[in-house]
């Protein structure tokens, strides 16, 4: 019998159950995955305490990796023993689990497994964020919160890689080290430096074309405060709490800005879409110019506690639930 993490009521991380789970075989256009590794992302936690509701009861977790066991009538790009990954499809804390099997893509034999799990969710959003939303290029200085996590890490890569000046915030010294040695050209320690005042003085009193925001309630104002006319604030998370209602005014007010609250799943929506974002994560982390850093693992069945210690803050880059 293959187990799972299920939750049958919102709250803290002891609401995670781990139990027996009946998979049954796969359906049409499905594949039964045996699964060797799950990511951890802060969308779990939102989906735990209902800040993201989902139906009850759930088996939280968006991304995955594992081989192929099974395929169900009218699969034909999967066969069994194919390893694959994916990302942004609810149900991934499981030994074992029925999936679309258009939302699986193979895994190169270049990346392992744990690895895979790590970057396909935090990955594929760092490439939407910095090639879909903003092409971000050589020249661009931008600004990235919560920069030694894992979108953070790739995002400070990836942007420095593609000629872009980076500055990051960070919670601590140590995170600032990390993240100045994976792209981050300046790191801000906001617990203790104001980083709407720092910014201005590393950039000469030059603000920026676009922000990045994972945190949410915390950074939302000064971060709009941090942006150029017309600049665009990409509010992609909300790890300090969800930004209050605001006066939409203030953005004609502070020179005309943009905003959008983006989420993974609308840019991978279709087949082609997802190929093609996963083909470009795959190409930079194989070329070495994005590395991933799973500083982080856990049992499957030691969830709450990898929650715990995501909440708080404790992580650095990417955690992985190993199975």
């Amino acid at each position: 019998m293959s187990h799972a993490i299920r939750i049958h009521q919102t709250g803290g991380p002891e609401v995670l159950q781990w139990e027996q789970a009946d998979v049954g075989a796969p359906g049409p256009g499905q594949v039964k995955l045996k699964q060797t590794a799950v990511g951890l992302n802060f969308i779990d936690v939102y989906h735990r305490t209902g800040l993201y509701p989902l139906p009850l009861p759930f088996v939280p977790g968006m991304e995955g990796a594992g081989v192929v066991e099974a395929v169900g009538d009218g699969v034909t790009h999967l066969t069994v023993g194919d390893r694959v990954a994916y990302a942004s499809v609810i149900g991934a804390y499981a030994e074992s689990r029925l999936i679309p099997a258009d939302r699986l893509v193979k895994l190169p034999a270049s990346i392992d497994d744990r690895t895979a799990a790590a970057m396909m969710l935090q990955g594929m959003t760092a490439r939407y964020l910095i090639r879909d939303i903003y092409k971000v290029g050589p020249g661009d200085t931008i600004l990235i919160h919560a920069a030694a996590g894992g979108v953070g890490l790739i995002v400070c890569q990836w942007a420095a890689a593609l000629g872009a000046t980076v500055i990051g915030t960070v919670s601590s010294d140590e995170k600032a080290a990390l993240a100045k040695a994976n792209g981050c050209h300046h790191p801000i320690v906001y617990t203790r430096e104001d980083f709407q005042a720092r910014l201005l003085e590393i950039t000469g009193g030059k603000k920026l074309p676009v922000v990045y925001d994972s945190v949410g309630k915390d950074t939302f104002m000064k971060s709009l405060d941090c942006l150029q006319p017309r600049g665009l604030m990409v509010l992609f998370g909300a790890s300090s709490g969800a930004v209050p209602p605001f006066d939409l005014s203030v953005l004609s007010q502070k020179g005309s800005l943009m905003i959008t609250r983006p989420t993974l799943a609308t840019f991978v929506a279709t087949r082609p879409l997802l190929e093609e974002n996963a083909a470009d994560l795959f190409d930079v982390v194989g070329s070495g110019k994005v590395k991933i850093y799973v500083n982080q693992t856990y049992a499957l069945k030691d969830a709450a506690q990898a929650h715990r210690d995501l909440e708080a803050r404790k992580t650095t880059g990417s955690t992985v639930l190993t199975v």
